[in-house]
């Protein structure tokens, strides 16, 4: 059963990562959606919020803007993604930790370039790397450029052919474990989100063991309503975050305007979910 209730988008990125609207924009875009609670979680960065924040503090009629990040991590070698939600934008030692992390990305983009370059796609570094201006750059800006460049109709197809596991450009991640950022997340006031898990593409078995060891590494809650899901997929997150005491939270991972993914779309809030911002943690952070 689905009931009407606040409308909640936890999941998104602005042009201080790899998203494609400036941080001013994304609020106003949210605010036109009707958003009503919103989270700006760039990859490995804070620095669009106090953009954002100026922006929507001038807003006659302001959403509730939540501060947030995603934080990439290694797990059994696969990206996992952790959202931390309601941090503190000025904790030093979360600003520290995300310094290591672009410089962790600069190594490993400068290794897919290096990688495309040797497969005949020249000049991919340079291109994405000026695509992505001063933000830290990233897979998505290489999939910007060369689907841009005509190497691929769209970034999807991008990514399946050269920036998957396995293909030309696809570079090992060089991340921390899941532990240590949520640790971070931590020390910073905030919770931690497992992000996308049904996006991973693993067995059910190895999702079962994946949010088993997040919990078990001090995870508080994962993202159980996406903008792009089956119902199947909806009820079996919802069952995984009861199975292991998870709190359930709810974005659609926007990036840019698109026919399929856009902010507050399909996030339904099924009963029985008990929803991150509903936590006595989140209560006490507002």
């Amino acid at each position: 059963m689905i009931t009407e209730t606040l409308l909640a988008d936890l999941h998104s990125h602005t042009t201080a990562s790899d998203g494609q609207l400036s941080p001013t924009d994304l609020v106003a875009r949210a605010l036109d959606k009707g958003v009503q609670m919103f989270a700006i979680t760039d990859h490995d960065t804070l620095a669009g919020l106090d953009e954002a924040h100026q922006f929507n503090n001038s807003q006659a009629q302001p959403l509730k803007l939540i501060d947030g990040v995603e934080i990439s991590t290694r797990w059994n070698s696969f990206d996992i993604h952790i959202v931390g939600l309601n941090v503190d934008r000025g904790n030093s030692v979360l600003a520290d930790f995300l310094a290591h992390q672009r410089e962790l990305r600069e190594i490993r983009a400068m290794e897919i370039g290096e990688r495309l370059a040797k497969a005949g796609i020249e000049g991919a570094y340079e291109g994405a790397k000026a695509l992505a201006g001063d933000a830290a750059l990233s897979r998505g800006h290489y999939a910007r450029w060369m689907a841009e460049n005509g190497h691929a109709v769209d970034m999807p197809s991008v990514f399946k052919r050269y920036l998957a596991r396995g293909k030309t450009g696809y570079v090992p991640n060089n991340w921390g474990d899941m532990a240590s950022a949520i640790e971070i997340i931590h020390q910073a006031g905030g919770l931690a989100v497992l992000a996308h898990p049904s996006g991973y593409k693993l067995s059910a078995k190895w999702l079962k063991r994946l949010v088993r060891e997040y919990k078990e590494a001090g995870g508080d809650a994962m993202e159980v309503v996406l903008g792009q899901q089956t119902l199947d997929d909806r009820n079996n997150l919802i069952a995984l975050s009861h199975q292991n005491q998870l709190l359930g939270s709810i974005g659609s991972d926007f990036h840019f305007p698109s026919n399929w993914i856009e902010l507050g779309k399909n996030l339904f809030q099924p009963q029985g979910v008990d929803w991150v911002w509903q936590s006595q943690s989140w209560v006490n952070r507002v």
